[in-house]
């Protein structure tokens, strides 16, 4: 729900913030005040593209907030709102609440705000559709499109579960169709591959090298090539330290160990605190002197008695640089490019076993995939006919009581190189759509007699404000419009006069009962029956526009300037507030 909007220059407003409250709320006032600027702000939080041209003369760029309430939501459109916040790692205010906020430059790109996070103006969107339903003279428009005509339809239907369902077949039956006809068709050339990856395989497995090995190889390598050098080295060394070495003379040079350990002695012989101290430092160095002893003698253990194993450790390796230079860089890039070509080479069976398989998958998912289709044709088949007449009534309730709404659900076929082509089990060969195999069509005429013709080329600009809103009150009075969203309707009631006038306003606070609802109207009519009246007027200040809250007298007032421009006359206002009481009665009886 939406409870609060800010506008900055946007259009006529200068700066002007307005709250909302459950129920019906309407904006009203003058032409040019910048009524629309509310409706512009609000598609503009709904990741609307930016206008530069709509940012108020003399100002570097205009801002819309809007602070957004969730606590209304169902369990399903909350946990959808929870993740796209966190996606966006946005932030709720201290009462729950969420901030939206777009600013549009005049000279640079808009930027988009949620939650205090920067967000792409995408996300944005995201997060308002789960919360407004805009309905203004081009949303109007989208309801001629075939797409919004099924998603309505749907709606209604409450065929998610079913839609679903089916998408996921197809999906599945897409990709196993598209596997057999690539297969088939290049069935030599796969093979060719297959048998080149045989044959790689089996000399990559021949070989059988182990990870790391060319590296380990090398050192080995190293080691065996100069090995009367390091087993000299390391001899030395050991004896430097320890003195025990094969041929070392008894009159030759006292080792480190023995150096140092007569030193620590030394030491130690003393009461002298600091030489104790000392003595302890050679101890640690004692340690270390022999640690090292021990592992060169490791070391020596370790190395080969003689170099005879070089030539078996060379030929390895010139097997596995085989492998290198036709796979990769190193044995661990060969050994990689094996898994994957293995896996590759489970794809490329293209054996009259392989492919009859195949045959058989894409078969059975065909068969569930019609399955899918039909469930969701019936569907939706039973619904297009409760909700004709569902918005036939309400049209009859908006004084157009000769007029016939229909809905025709029919199949779309398919052409001779159509790729989703399906067959269904009566034999029909129809497109397999994202959405269906179905082409669902509004009808409409506004007079008993009349040819029903598709909606796009039957009804006027008012009689097609009136279709939308009977349809979104029988969608909303079905409880398939989700709980806790807003609905905003943009002069809606355009072209629409008299007892219809009050028949708008009466299902505009129909539907308000379980939604809020935000109406722009020039219909005093429709401002009747408003639980809140928001007046957007002049300032007086270089033709800013402000919103302010009325109520009492000033409500009368605005009613009767909406009625005949009487604001100022008492009968303007006594037939204003004969209106109000009116509309107030008529919302308490219903």
């Amino acid at each position: 729900m939406l409870t609060e909007i800010r506008i900055e220059s946007l259009g006529a407003i200068s700066v002007a913030t307005a709250e909302f409250d459950r129920g019906l709320t309407v904006l009203t006032g003058e032409t040019g005040t910048g009524k629309t600027m509310v409706v512009t702000g609000l598609h503009l939080l709904g990741g609307a593209r930016a206008d530069a041209t709509r940012v108020r003369s003399g100002a570097g760029r205009a801002v819309v907030e809007g602070r957004f309430s969730t606590v209304d939501l169902d369990e399903a459109a909350a946990s959808r709102i929870d993740e796209i916040l966190d996606a966006a790692g946005a932030e709720r205010d201290e009462d729950g609440s969420v901030i939206a906020l777009r600013s549009v430059s005049r000279d640079g790109p808009s930027r988009a705000y949620l939650g205090g996070r920067s967000v792409p103006a995408k996300s944005l969107s995201g997060f308002t559709a789960e919360l407004l339903t805009l309905h203004g003279q081009n949303d109007q428009l989208r309801l001629m499109r075939p797409d919004e005509q099924r998603a309505a339809l749907d709606r209604f239907a409450d065929v998610g579960a079913r839609l679903e369902r089916y998408r996921k077949l197809r999906d599945a039956w897409l990709s196993a169709r598209r596997d057999l006809i690539d297969r088939t068709d290049r069935a030599r050339e796969l093979a060719q591959e297959a048998d080149r990856l045989k044959f790689a395989l089996h000399e990559i497995d021949t070989v059988d090298p182990a990870p790391g090995e060319d590296d380990a190889l090398i050192d080995d390598i190293r080691r065996l090539s100069e090995l009367d050098a390091l087993r000299e080295a390391a001899a030395g060394a050991r004896a430097a330290l320890s003195g025990a070495a094969e041929d070392t003379a008894e009159s030759g040079p006292a080792s480190a160990s023995d150096c140092l350990a007569r030193a620590k002695a030394a030491l130690e012989s003393t009461d002298d605190t600091t030489l104790h101290e000392l003595a302890a430092q050679l101890e640690e160095a004692l340690t270390v002197v022999s640690d090292a002893a021990r592992e060169l003698g490791a070391y020596l253990d370790a190395l080969p008695a003689d170099a005879s194993a070089l030539d078996t450790k060379l030929a390895r390796q010139a097997e596995l640089r085989t492998l290198t230079r036709k796979y990769a860089a190193d044995i661990d890039g060969v050994l990689a490019w094996a898994r994957e070509s293995r896996e590759r080479l489970a794809h490329l069976d293209v054996s009259e076993e392989a492919l009859t398989g195949l045959q058989r998958r894409v078969d059975e998912l065909a068969v569930q995939l019609a399955d899918a289709a039909a469930d969701l044709s019936k569907a939706r088949g039973q619904a297009a006919k409760r909700l004709a007449k569902a918005v036939t009534a309400e049209l009859s309730g908006l004084a157009m009581g000769d007029a016939e709404f229909t809905i025709t659900v029919t199949t779309l076929s398919a052409g001779d190189d159509d790729p989703a082509a399906l067959t269904l089990s009566s034999g029909a060969r129809v497109h397999a759509g994202g959405d269906g195999t179905d082409q669902v069509e509004f009808g409409f005429a506004a007079h008993r007699g009349m040819t029903v013709l598709p909606l796009s080329k039957s009804a006027s600009g008012g009689e097609l404000s009136r279709v939308m809103l009977a349809l979104e009150v029988v969608l909303a009075t079905s409880r398939k419009q989700t709980a806790g969203t807003t609905m905003v309707f943009d002069e809606v009631d355009a072209g629409v006069g008299g007892r219809a006038a009050v028949q708008i306003g009466r299902r505009l606070a129909r539907l308000a009962r379980s939604q809020q609802v935000i109406v722009v109207t020039h219909l005093p009519q429709v401002a009747a029956y408003a639980d809140v009246h928001l007046m957007v007027d002049s300032t007086g200040r270089d033709g800013a526009s402000g919103v302010r809250r009325l109520d009492g007298d000033e409500r009368v007032a605005e009613l009767a300037r909406m009625l005949a421009g009487l604001g100022e006359s008492d009968s303007g206002r006594a037939h204003a507030r004969e209106l109000l009481d009116a509309a107030q009665c008529d919302r308490i009886a219903t």
